[in-house]
């Protein structure tokens, strides 16, 4: 029981000292069992959100916008790996957290369960939903635990090129024909509002935020992020043109923030639950992408076990 204290009080003096943890320092099974929630969730988004855009791989309208949206792309699939390779430094095989995903045990983010109809959709994607992702990531590269803090970096440097990207479409859309410009604001409609759900449930509301602060795991709450991704977003969309479809939305001179009408809460806790307008597709193809590559994984790992078996053999005869 001692020893268990006096781990917690080093524990508890790293926090304080905002200083991180390690995958080799003693951690509360609380603190381990959240963080392994939430970069796998963060992980399983990654991966997940692959499929939005990447039905628009052979369609996009260019060869150089199907260049730039296949390195996307990749770029997403390397975040999911980082981010799984961080989780498994807590002790939960990568393979387990595969499982969790594909049996429902464990969600991804909200918006990655609506349908991408038009090429706007791409360029709201990234400006709006890569936009939203900087805003709630950027904080986590100071999260309290080392390889979750590190893998951050690298992925908001890139999601801050995914976001240039998808501002850089619905600016060209916007500047377009009338057509064009319909496309952009249809794409901003349908977009808008599952973009500002995406950083979570009112504060109040939330189960693990006053926690997850206390750690460090997070350093701001859902509505402070909320309302700085508004508030930087309105003045893009009066760049662009563009409508943002929220008749309430006005600027509180007084406070200098932007205030938005109510939020469809019960809309967001029915595509948490697996009914979004694309929920079904998103994990049937998931699951099927997993078990059409089992060969692949089966034929890497018995190479990796007849390299070892061969360098033994080697080991041995010297």
């Amino acid at each position: 029981m001692g020893t268990d204290t006096t781990a917690l009080e080093h524990f508890d003096a790293l926090i304080d000292a905002d200083e991180r943890i390690e995958p080799s320092d003693w951690m509360p099974d609380r603190y381990r069992e959240t963080l392994v929630r939430q970069i796998a969730q963060h992980a399983h988004s990654e991966i997940i959100g692959m499929q939005p855009e990447g039905n628009w791989l052979t369609r996009a309208p260019s060869l150089r916008r199907k260049a730039i949206l296949t390195a996307k792309v990749q770029d997403e699939a390397g975040h999911g790996l980082y981010l799984y390779g961080a989780a498994e430094t807590l002790g939960t095989p990568r393979e387990e957290l595969l499982d969790r995903l594909h049996t429902g045990r464990q969600k991804y983010s909200s918006i990655f369960n609506y349908a991408t109809l038009t090429w706007a959709d791409v360029g709201a994607i990234g400006w709006l939903v890569d936009g939203a992702a900087i805003m709630n990531q950027v904080p986590l590269c100071r999260c309290s635990y080392g390889p979750y803090a590190r893998a951050m970096v690298r992925i908001c440097k890139e999601e801050s090129f995914h976001q240039r990207q998808g501002f850089q479409i619905m600016l060209e859309l916007s500047k377009g024909t009338d057509a064009q410009r319909a496309m952009a604001q249809d794409a901003l409609d349908r977009w808008w509002w599952p973009s500002i759900m995406m950083f979570g449930p009112p504060d109040a509301e939330s189960v693990h935020g006053d926690q997850n602060m206390r750690w460090g795991i997070k350093r701001f709450g859902n509505d402070e992020l909320r309302q700085k991704f508004i508030d930087a977003t309105v003045p893009q969309a009066d760049l662009l043109g563009l409508t943002i479809p929220d008749p309430d939305l006005h600027l509180d001179e007084k406070t200098g923030h932007y205030v938005h009408g109510p939020i469809d809460w019960d809309h967001f806790w029915d595509v948490i639950k697996g009914n979004g307008p694309a929920s079904r597709e998103r994990m049937a193809t998931r699951v099927g992408a997993h078990e059409g590559g089992a060969w692949v994984r089966e034929a890497a790992t018995a190479y990796a076990a007849k390299r070892a078996a061969a360098a033994g053999q080697d080991g041995a005869a010297a």
